[in-house]
């Protein structure tokens, strides 16, 4: 049962240990590690806690990977994209400061580096491929709440109307994805940075803040 101890159930015996805690060290290690690449052993030791524990208060491996995402995606790591879409008043700004903190933040040495829902699904067996499916579909998500930033740029006059929002924001996740690898093969954040900034040189009709 969901709260109770892996002895303790039928007793009603809280949970001996930080649910939190051990979630935030799940993450982690799928972070680091992706999903197909980390044991339930390695799980336990990591979350300090006993299979038994990790089945009763988690579920499987897959369902404490899905919430290990959804918890993922509640950091400021998960959610800077989100907020430099909502919070920039043009476009141009939104885009710069989406691909500058990536630069930041992916070569961050205080957690792994890359982005997890990027990482995650690196070889999944075909029996974990419902794993690779969730994180494409966030990753496409991200793909069409970029495009719509763009349309509705393209709808006020910022961006030209020659231009394809689709294929625009594809490029941008693209340079994010990439990215995110280069910071996992050891790419600092200067590096990124130059990178981002290369990428912007790109903006159709120039910068506009």
């Amino acid at each position: 049962m969901w709260g109770m101890g892996e002895t303790g159930a039928a007793r009603g015996r809280p949970r001996s240990f930080d649910r939190d805690a051990a979630l935030a060290a799940a993450v982690r290690l799928f972070w680091e590690r992706g999903y197909g690449a980390t044991s339930i052993g390695e799980l336990t030791e990591a979350m300090g806690i006993r299979p038994a524990s990790l089945y009763a208060a988690f579920g499987d491996k897959r369902s404490l990977f899905e919430e290990a995402v959804a918890a993922y995606g509640k950091t400021p790591v998960g959610t800077f994209m989100r907020d430099a879409l909502e919070q920039e008043p043009t476009a141009y700004r939104a885009f710069a400061r989406l691909l500058r903190e990536a630069a930041r933040i992916y070569a961050d040495p205080s957690h792994p580096a890359g982005c997890m829902v990027i990482t995650g699904a690196v070889n999944v067996t075909p029996q974990d491929a419902g794993v690779a499916d969730r994180l494409r579909a966030v990753r496409n998500s991200n793909v069409t709440a970029w495009e719509a930033r763009l349309r509705e740029a393209q709808r006020t006059g910022e961006l030209p109307e020659r231009v394809n929002p689709r294929i625009l924001a594809g490029y941008f996740v693209t340079i994010v994805q990439g990215m995110s690898q280069r910071s996992c093969d050891g790419a600092g954040p200067e590096e990124l940075a130059e990178i981002a900034e290369l990428a912007l040189a790109a903006w159709p009709g120039g910068r506009v803040d």
